[in-house]
C-alpha cells in the first residue's frame, strides 16, 4: 500500500491537501467564537468577562492532547516514513491511552480548586461564582477535548484530513445548537455555554475512538498494546513545544488580562476577550495548515527524502506570508463588524473594541511564521529547538512587553504588546531557521538534491 504522504507537493496539491485540515481547525475556533456570541449578548458583560478570564486555563489543560497530538503525529509519521508500521501503531495507541490518563489526572486535580483558581486569575465578587461553574464544567471534560485536539493531528497522519474535518464541523454543530437552546431558550447563560462545549468534545473525542479501534482504510489502527515509556517520552518531549505553546499563550492572556483590569476594568477583558476569539479563528488557519504538512516533512525525514524537505520548506514560506498579508488586511476591514457583534450595544465598549482590534490586527503579518517555526521543529523530531522558539517569543518577548509596555505607556502598551513581541519572534524564527537549513538538508534546492 503506497502511502500518500510521500507524494511531491505542488502549491496546488499543498493548499489542497491543508483545506481540509484549515477547515477542521477553523470550525472548531468558530463554534468557540459562537460561544462567546451568546454569552456576551444574552447573558451580559460580567459573564462574557468571566468566561474569557477562565478560558487560559483550560487551555492550557487541553494542550496536553497538542502536546501528545503534535509529538506523536511526528513519530508516527517518522515510523511510517522508515516502513515500521507496526511501531507506529504502537506509538499511536500508546499515545490515545496516555492521553485518557492525563484527562482523568487534569480533572480530579482542578474540579475541586476551581474558586482558588477563580480568584487567581483575577475574577471579582461579581465575576467569581460564574468562573467557578463554567470552569467546573469545562475542566469535567478536559478527556475529551485532550482527545479532540489530539485527533486532529492523527487523521492527518492517517491521511484522513476529510474526515477530520466532518468529525469537527459535527461536533461544532452539536456546540451551537446546544449553545442557542440553553443559553438563549432555557436561560442557562454559562452553564448553557459549557455544557455545549463540552458536548461538542464528546463527539470530537468519541467518533475518532470508534473510527480507529475498527478496521479502518488508513494504516492507524488503535489497539491495546503495553505501554513504551520510551516511546511515550519522545512523543511528550517532540511536542513539548505545544504544550509549552499554549502554556506561555495563557499566562500571557493572564497577565492582560490582569494589566486590562488595571486600566480597563471589564470592558478591557471583554474587549481582549472579543478579540481573541477572531484571534482564533485566524490563528487556526495557521494551526490547519501545520498540521496538514507536519507529517509530510516527518515522513520525508524518515524516507532521507531531502528534496522534498526543501519542497516543503519554501512553498509553506511563500504560503505563510500570503495568509499573513491576507489576514491583516481583512482584521482591518472587520474592526468595526467585531466591535458590533460583541459589544452587546454598549457604545464605549464597542469602541475600545474597534480601536484595539486595528492594533492588534498587526499581529497577523507575523504569526505564521512563528507557528511554523515551531511546528517545523517538532516535525523534524527536535523537540529541543521547538521549545526554544516556542518560550522565547512568548514566555520572553510577550510576557516582557506585556509587562513593560504599559508602564511605559499606559493602557494603550497592552495592545501593543503582542504585535511588537510577534514581529520579535518572527526575526528569531526565521534566523534558526535559516541555521539549521544544512543540518536537515532543506536549504537550496541542488545541495538538497545531491544528498538525497
Amino acid at each position: 500500500m503506497e502511502y500518500a504522504l510521500s507524494e511531491h507537493m505542488t502549491y496546488k496539491k499543498l493548499l489542497r491537501c491543508a483545506l481540509p485540515c484549515i477547515l477542521m481547525m477553523v470550525s472548531i475556533s468558530v463554534y468557540s467564537v459562537v460561544d462567546g456570541f451568546f454569552v456576551a449578548n444574552f447573558a451580559g458583560k460580567a459573564k462574557f468577562a468571566a468566561v474569557n478570564l477562565i478560558w487560559p486555563y483550560i487551555m492550557i489543560l487541553g494542550s496536553l492532547g497538542f502536546m501528545m497530538g503534535t509529538g506523536g503525529s511526528a513519530l508516527v509519521a517518522k515510523k511510517f516514513g522508515e516502513g515500521k508500521v507496526e511501531e507506529g501503531n504502537r506509538c499511536f495507541s500508546n499515545c490515545v491511552f496516555f492521553s485518557i490518563l492525563l484527562g482523568v489526572a487534569s480533572t480530579l486535580a482542578s474540579v475541586f480548586l476551581m474558586p482558588q483558581i477563580s480568584r487567581f486569575l483575577g475574577a471579582d465578587e461579581e465575576m467569581l461564582p460564574h468562573c467557578v461553574i463554567y470552569g467546573i464544567i469545562m475542566v469535567s471534560g478536559i478527556t475529551a477535548f485532550n482527545l479532540q485536539n489530539l485527533f486532529q493531528a492523527f487523521f492527518t497522519a492517517a491521511e484522513k484530513a476529510r474526515l477530520g474535518f466532518i468529525v469537527t464541523l459535527t461536533a461544532g454543530v452539536v456546540n451551537i445548537l446546544l449553545d442557542a437552546i440553553l443559553i438563549v431558550g432555557c436561560d442557562l447563560h454559562v452553564i448553557g455555554a459549557g455544557i455545549g462545549t463540552v458536548a461538542g468534545q464528546l463527539v470530537g473525542a468519541v467518533i475518532p475512538i470508534i473510527y480507529f479501534a475498527r478496521k479502518n482504510p488508513s494504516l492507524l489502527r488503535l489497539r491495546f498494546a503495553p505501554f513504551h515509556f520510551r516511546d511515550i517520552g519522545k512523543m511528550a518531549a517532540n511536542g513539548s513545544s505545544e504544550f509549552a505553546t499554549n502554556i506561555s499563550a495563557a499566562v500571557v492572556s493572564m497577565l492582560i488580562n490582569s494589566a486590562l483590569m488595571t486600566y480597563y476594568g471589564q470592558d478591557g477583558v471583554g474587549a481582549y476577550g472579543a478579540i481573541s476569539y477572531v484571534w482564533m479563528i485566524f490563528a487556526a488557519c495557521f494551526i490547519g495548515y501545520n498540521v496538514a504538512v507536519a507529517p509530510r516533512i516527518s515522513y520525508a525525514l524518515g524516507a532521507l527524502n531531502h528534496k522534498e524537505l526543501h519542497n516543503l520548506y519554501v512553498k509553506s514560506m511563500v504560503v505563510l506570508l500570503g495568509f499573513g498579508l491576507f489576514q491583516f488586511i481583512f482584521a482591518e476591514a472587520m474592526t468595526v463588524p467585531i466591535s458590533f457583534a460583541f459589544g452587546g450595544g454598549d457604545p464605549g465598549f464597542m469602541e475600545l473594541t474597534r480601536h484595539a482590534s486595528a492594533i492588534y490586527s498587526i499581529t497577523y503579518l507575523f504569526l505564521g511564521f512563528n507557528m511554523f517555526g515551531s511546528a517545523f521543529f517538532t516535525a523534524l523530531n527536535n523537540g529541543l529547538v521547538s521549545i526554544f522558539l516556542s518560550l522565547t517569543r512568548l514566555a520572553f518577548f510577550e510576557v516582557l512587553c506585556v509587562i513593560l509596555l504599559p508602564k511605559a505607556i499606559g493602557g494603550e502598551g497592552v495592545w501593543w504588546s503582542v504585535p511588537l513581541a510577534e514581529g520579535l519572534g518572527t526575526i528569531l524564527n526565521l534566523s534558526v531557521m535559516f541555521f539549521f537549513r544544512h543540518r536537515y538538508h532543506y536549504g537550496k534546492e541542488k545541495e538538497a538534491d545531491g544528498l538525497r
